[in-house]
């Protein structure tokens, strides 16, 4: 069951969201220009490439707009959320916040290559679909990064530094997913694909759920 402190934390960041619309045209501006210099040096690409390309798109996508949900937090803040609540649920209501921001973006992303670059795509509801399981993905592993750059003063530099070892087997993941959207060819182990990116995900958040009280206490 969802306890009512999860909810309110997450409503709390969607709201403030909401509030400061500005940060949120600026993700989309980003997104919509990032998705324009690509269709502006490409046109419109192959299969492969247009696939690569996505999932690159969707990297800094979520680089810009979850990378940043701990670092954006006063440390004051911490010590009043520390009286509210537990540490596993202020990171399960960040997870899901995150979660919630990126698949909206990336759904952005995925209409606008569309639109821009064509689509080459032959099953385009499974690649949407992905594009979503893709979302969580990232966001739960960036959020979690996030955490740990926060509680490290706010030292940015430590989101890159941790992420590109993690980041780049989710997407080789999710690239070899998204083919068989892409392409009509028979592509043995796509379950077995599938059941390796929940399983990441899956220790990504209890990695989190374990060491984030540990950061919490500082």
């Amino acid at each position: 069951m969802i306890s009512k402190e999860l909810v309110s934390l997450i409503k709390k960041d969607l709201l403030i969201e909401w509030r400061q619309k500005h940060t949120l045209y600026g993700v989309l501006l980003y997104v919509s220009a990032t998705v324009f210099a690509v269709y502006m040096m490409t046109g419109q690409p192959e299969a492969k490439i247009w696939n690569a390309l996505f999932w690159i798109t969707q990297l800094f996508v979520a680089i810009n707009s979850v990378a940043k949900s701990f670092l954006q937090e006063h440390p004051n803040r911490f010590r009043y959320y520390y009286t509210l609540t537990g540490p596993a649920t202020y990171l399960l209501a960040k997870m899901i916040y995150s979660m919630v921001l990126l698949v909206i973006m990336s759904l952005v992303s995925f209409l606008l290559f569309n639109m821009l670059l064509g689509s080459p795509l032959v099953q385009t509801s499974l690649f949407a679909l992905i594009t979503a399981i893709g979302s969580v993905s990232l966001s739960v592993l960036f959020t979690f990064l996030s955490a740990i750059a926060s509680r490290a003063n706010n030292n940015a530099s430590l989101v890159a530094i941790l992420g590109f070892p993690l980041v780049i087997p989710i997407l080789m993941v999710l690239s070899n997913l998204a083919m068989k959207a892409v392409m009509p060819v028979y592509q043995p182990g796509w379950w077995s694909l599938a059941l390796v990116l929940m399983m990441l995900d899956a220790l990504i958040i209890i990695c989190g759920i374990i060491l984030f009280p540990f950061l919490w206490q500082e």
